[in-house]
């Protein structure tokens, strides 16, 4: 069986205590590389950061996907060891779930665009 392979984009809110908010996420099927951010979450770090920390957050999520910036596995191991103190990056984590459309919106769905509803 195919796995699917990802990691997770963070917003770190405060670092002292380790609070962070998932935005995104980094999806490997095989070769292929698909960046997907959450627009819901990443409108509502205005109200959390800066006007200039926020814009460099959106910035550089917003960007990923558009600068093919991430090629590989090990630019992925790279920016989750030397990532910055606004944006850090989950490592590489393997699932044991077919690469299809449906099976990485679901993985999607569940680590970076589930809200809880109260």
């Amino acid at each position: 069986m195919d796995k699917l392979q990802y990691s997770i984009i963070y917003a770190v809110i405060r670092q002292d205590i380790s609070e962070r908010i998932s935005i995104g996420m980094i999806i490997l099927d095989g070769s292929d590389i698909t960046v997907r951010y959450s627009d819901n979450k990443l409108k509502a770090l205005k109200y959390l950061f800066p006007k200039s920390k926020y814009d460099f957050i959106n910035r550089a999520v917003r960007g990923l996907p558009l600068n093919h910036t991430i090629t590989s596995k090990n630019d992925i191991d790279y920016l989750s060891r030397y990532s910055n103190n606004l944006i850090t990056f989950s490592p590489l984590q393997t699932i044991k779930l077919e690469p299809t459309e449906a099976n990485k919106k679901w993985l999607f769905d569940n680590y970076v665009e589930s809200l809880v509803e109260v």
